[in-house]
């Protein structure tokens, strides 16, 4: 069962029901979005009905939901949302590419590549300073110091930055330098990590691990809005399959279905589906076809040198031809392009662990 509260809800309002829900046995948990904010409740919902909770002040309407995922469900939230990531919108008419490179190495490679990105018309910045990989040799990433990095190619660019959280001791760093944390494949069951990244106050990118299903996917993202946390954006990354011409298999079909069950934006990352080069364009149509809010690709300024994924990222041509597919195929569907905020230079630079 879910409280949808009124637009003029306030604070003493919203506590004065979590007190009463608390008084009947049960647990309330506050989940605030862009338009409205959501109480979901936990216990016996026989004792809730006695409550009268639709006459309480601040009440816009109370909801039994069939769905196990009752925060994100479609069920109780039946217009889509836009998630905002530093004034870039995700959802809703708007198409929002997102690009980088899949893992920070130096300055000067994060600052090329972001400006490859941003001649390409993304509107956020991707880049990996944690790097969970299959090997334990593999590159890891720079840590703190390529936040740092990111932070530095944000004032410079404007473009905000999404960046993957790995451990939930990690959260509140990572939370001080990105504009939005990512929770990648690998994490998307850590529930300790949904749930404090769902506490830190920052929208969250949440892939599809690679053997979920669809209702493991959302319910993984009802850890995140359970914790007070609306602002998600579910992205399909293909999943694990017996194939082995592509890196994972694209789901494309998850992308309709994912909005039909759920209000969240839904996103494609075509790089790390496919794994080549070649197959990010065509991936990238399909995804946008199919009603996808965004993509999410990989580029790099000398992908034979990249110490993660240099196979999957674009570069040179690549990027004008997706920058032109990307806008062409949005204008068709009557979406517009999402475009990255003008930020003042220094509004980006974080002190914090210096």
């Amino acid at each position: 069962m879910v409280i949808v509260m009124a637009p003029d809800a306030t604070p003493s309002h919203i506590e004065h029901l979590v007190d009463l829900v608390d008084s009947a046995g049960g647990e309330a948990y506050v989940t605030r979005g862009v338009s409205r904010t959501i109480i979901g409740l936990v216990g016996d919902v026989r004792r809730f009905e006695t409550l009268d909770l639709r006459a309480m002040p601040g009440v816009s309407d109370v909801l039994r939901i069939s769905a196990p995922y009752k925060l994100v469900s479609r069920e109780n939230h039946h217009r889509r949302s836009v998630v905002t990531v530093r004034g870039v919108p995700i959802g809703g008419e708007h198409m929002t590419l997102i690009a980088g490179p899949c893992a920070v190495e130096t300055p000067e490679q994060t600052l090329g590549a972001a400006l490859m990105a941003k001649a390409a018309g993304a509107a956020l910045l991707r880049g990996g300073a944690y790097k969970p990989r299959t090997s334990p040799y593999a590159f890891q990433g720079l840590g703190e110091a390529g936040l740092k990095i990111l932070a530095e190619v944000r004032d410079e660019t404007g473009l905000p930055i999404v960046t993957e959280v790995v451990d939930a001791g990690d959260v509140e760093l990572v939370a001080s330098y990105a504009d939005m944390l990512q929770i990648g494949t690998r994490n998307m069951q850590n529930f300790a990590l949904l749930q404090a990244a769902g506490e830190a106050g920052k929208p969250v990118l949440l892939k599809r691990g690679m053997s979920a299903t669809i209702e493991e996917w959302l319910m993984a993202a009802e850890y995140i809005a359970q914790r007070g946390n609306l602002d998600i954006v579910l992205c399909e990354r293909g999943i694990r399959t017996f194939e082995k011409a592509t890196r994972n298999t694209l789901d494309i079909a998850a992308v309709p279905v994912a909005q039909k069950l759920s209000h969240l934006p839904v996103i494609v990352d075509p790089s790390h589906s496919g794994g080549k080069r070649d197959l990010v364009l065509p991936l990238s149509r399909a995804a946008i076809a199919a009603g996808a809010d965004g993509v999410i690709v990989d580029v790099h300024p000398a992908p034979e040198t990249a110490l993660c994924d240099g196979p999957q990222a674009l570069v040179g041509d690549d990027i004008q031809e997706l920058a032109d597919a990307v806008s062409s195929m949005s204008r068709l569907l009557g979406r517009t392009l999402a475009t990255a905020p003008d930020i003042p230079a220094g509004a980006g630079v974080q002190t914090v662990g210096v």
